[in-house]
Parts: structure tokens; sequence; C-alpha cells
């Protein structure tokens, strides 16, 4: 039996039927969440010689806790917590209602059929609302993120204000070392919420077709790449003292 050729297979794909999908938008939707978690992945275990931005962020945060030791006032510091607080419960926020925007057009098919129409689209109430669904699924992952996030980031203001005054205090640094922890740990859920808010954006591309949801995700995941091992910020943190 011959070898069907890429092309061929391809066009297989694109015309066999599987109900109101395709097996080229299953086939997208799987790329999407290939992407979605090898980049989530990459950024927290990046190769040893090309660290990404959040890994070198580690090391600032375990330093900015071990300078709060012996800072006095300690005000600056309890104003970044709090910035970083407000930051997190901005993005849940945002979240909220982008989830419930996108519940209330999924309540509402007739208007998405007739948005459809308006674009142009030859699809049904029922295709759209999946469709959505893919990317309030996206949102809530976010959404949760986000929370615990905030929840951890309130943990650390409290084990902060639990670090003694005395630097010479043998708690000091064991305390201020905890706090670091629990301020990595929160960041780590924060820079995934945004991971996960990228690539909801992609997912919105599915509505005008699988390639357009395969060419949203390389995009989605080209950004989140190029932030983490290439971008001016990682340069400069890179630097060291001349």
């Amino acid at each position: 039996m011959a070898r069907l050729s890429f092309e061929t297979y391809l066009w297989a794909m694109m015309t066999f039927p599987t109900g109101p999908f395709s097996p080229l938008d299953l086939l997208s939707v799987g790329l999407l969440l290939f992407a979605w978690l090898l980049t989530g992945w990459l950024v927290e275990h990046p190769p040893a010689r090309r660290p990404s931005v959040s890994l070198l962020m580690v090391e600032y945060r375990r330093e900015w806790m071990r300078q709060f030791v012996t800072r006095q006032p300690r005000i600056f510091d309890a104003n970044v917590i709090d910035s970083l607080r407000q930051g997190t419960a901005f993005f849940a926020s945002t979240c909220m209602i982008a989830i419930g925007g996108g519940v209330a057009l999924i309540g509402n098919s007739q208007r998405l059929e007739g948005l459809a129409q308006d674009l142009t689209l030859d699809l049904d109430g029922v295709v759209i609302e999946v469709k959505i669904i893919l990317v309030i699924a996206f949102l809530a992952n976010a959404l949760l993120k986000f929370v615990w996030a905030h929840r951890l980031f309130g943990y650390c203001a409290i084990m902060m204000a639990a670090v003694p005054n005395d630097p010479d205090d043998p708690l000091a640094l064991y305390r201020a070392g905890q706090a670091a922890e629990i301020n990595i740990t929160a960041a780590k859920g924060f820079n995934r919420g945004l991971n996960a808010i990228y690539f909801a954006l992609a997912a919105l591309g599915w509505l005008l077709g699988p390639w357009a949801l395969m060419l949203g995700g390389a995009i989605a995941a080209a950004v989140v790449i190029r932030r983490e091992f290439a971008s001016q910020s990682r340069q400069v943190m890179l630097l060291r003292q001349p």
C-alpha cells in the first residue's frame, strides 16, 4: 500500500466528518493546549545556561527578603507587597468580568448565530458556544491562579510582619527566608495566570477557524517565550556589578 503524502493526509483530516467539528479543529485545540503546557513548563524549568525572567526573579525575591531584615523602617517593603496584592486582585476581577461576559453570550445562542452571520461565518449556535467555552476554561484557570496568588501574597505579608526587628535575632533570617519562599510561590501562581490569559486570547481565534486558532496559539507561545528569554528586561536582570 502506497504511503499517503502529507497533503493528502491533511486534506483527509479537513474533510473527514466528525460531527460539528473536523479533525483539524480537534488538532488545533490539541496543539493550543500543548503549547500552553509546554511554554508554562519551559518558563519554570528553563535550560541551565539560559534562565527565564521568572527564574531570575526568584533570586531577586530572596535577596529582597535578606535586605528586608536590616531595612529600617520597613514601609517600602509593605508598599511593595500591597502593590503585588493589588495587581493580582485586578487581574482576578478582570477574569471574573470576562467569564461573566462569556457565560452571558452562551446563554443567548440566537445573538451568537446573528453575530456569526454578520461575520460571514458558517457556524451554528452550538459550535460557537463550545468555542467560547474553551476561552472561558482558560479564563477560569487564570482566575484560580490569581486568587491563590493573592492569598499567598497575603500570607507573605503576615510572615514579613513576623520577622523580628532585631537583625541579630536568630529567627530574623529564618523568617525572612520563609517569607521569600511564599513570595516565590505566589509569583509562580501569578505568572501561570498571565500565561492562561495569553492563551485565552489565542483561543478566540477558533471563532475564525482552526487555522486561526493555530496561528493564535503560535503567537501566544512566541510572546511568552520572547518575554521570558529574549526581552530587554531579562538583559537588565543579568547585568552584574562592574
